[in-house]
């Protein structure tokens, strides 16, 4: 690249030091408000920047790439999922795509251990009650859960995240299962004790407690399908950190709606923040915004990878985290 100051166009507001670090070191575009960009600014942007940040609330589609200048070069996302990036349109087109991996891992298995909590102690059914005055004092069977120790914990997905979260639930006492693409190796199960299963069906079948960690793909879309979470047992409960369309959404709330699993923890969704109302209303379902990464530590991380990974690619050399075809 030359020696110019790259144009940089960021799509959402980022933390107040990622956004003076950018500054300091591009010519950056930097958002007024917390809005997401409409289409038709980001099609305005690709058409003149040489670096795009978008977020995973932004759309980044074969058609928008087709409408894209000769000058953008790079599309620097700030996130670990890529999948709203048609990340082959844009090698197509001679465009790298970056991401922001390993940053948010810890954050995000401590929200799967949260989810996991509220459902199996009915946290949300506590807080109610207190914060509506209707608590009358403590009694033997009130607010009965069920104990996390000796519970079986199916891991679809083995990466950073599940990994991380199988390192908690051990502390917890609970039995760590995994289905995954491949099978760890032998001294990577022995750290955490865990049980791999070929069958996703077979697994599912026999687990308390299913964590969703792998990421949306192709391959990924609806692994958990409506025959799949037939196969929960009625005491199971289900838990998606990673991407929405992994479940069938629909599915999972007709499920719950006739009382077939214990219950769910969602922090995403399949029509992202289109939410399906029927959730909202099931007592044994805890929702949460999508705050797996939100954390100040996690976000500001997430933009420090964004920043060295424009800076790389403005020295001349690939970003350290570029987004190759055997990812997708």
């Amino acid at each position: 690249m030359p020696s110019k100051r790259l144009s940089v166009v960021v799509t959402r507001r980022l933390p107040e030091v990622v956004e003076t670090r950018l500054t300091e070191l591009f010519d950056v575009r930097l958002r007024d408000d917390d809005t997401p960009m409409t289409r038709a600014e980001i099609v305005a942007a690709v058409k003149e920047a040489d670096v795009l940040v978008p977020t995973l609330s932004d759309t980044i589609d074969a058609s928008l790439i087709a409408q894209a200048g000769e000058r953008l070069r790079l599309i620097a996302n700030y996130g670990a999922g890529f999948d709203h990036i048609d990340v082959e349109t844009a090698r197509q087109r001679g465009i790298l795509v970056s991401n922001t991996p390993g940053v948010v891992t810890e954050d995000t298995a401590d929200i799967v251990l949260a989810l996991i909590l509220a459902v199996t102690r009915r946290l949300p059914e506590g807080l109610g009650a207190m914060q509506s005055g209707d608590w009358n004092g403590w009694a033997p069977t009130a607010f009965l859960g069920g104990r996390l120790g000796g519970r079986r914990l199916g891991i679809l997905g083995m990466g950073r995240i599940g990994m991380a979260v199988a390192r908690r639930a051990r502390a917890f006492g609970m039995q760590i299962h995994y289905h995954n693409r491949r099978r760890l190796r032998p001294e990577v199960e022995e750290q955490v004790e865990a049980t791999w299963w070929e069958s996703l069906d077979q697994m599912v079948a026999r687990m308390d407690i299913i964590s969703v960690n792998c990421p949306h793909t192709p391959s990924t879309f609806h692994l958990l399908n409506s025959r799949r979470l037939k196969l929960l047992k009625p005491s199971a409960v289900v838990v998606n950190t990673s991407r929405g369309e992994v479940i069938d959404e629909a599915a999972l709330t007709r499920i719950l709606k006739a009382g077939e699993i214990a219950g769910a923890g969602l922090d995403v969704y399949e029509q992202g923040s289109q939410l399906n109302p029927e959730l909202r209303n099931q007592p044994n379902v805890v929702l949460l915004p999508h705050m797996g990464s939100a954390t100040e530590e996690g976000r500001v991380e997430m933009g420090e990878k964004v920043i060295i990974n424009i800076k790389t690619f403005a020295d001349g050399h690939r970003p350290p985290d570029q987004v190759v075809p055997s990812m997708l």
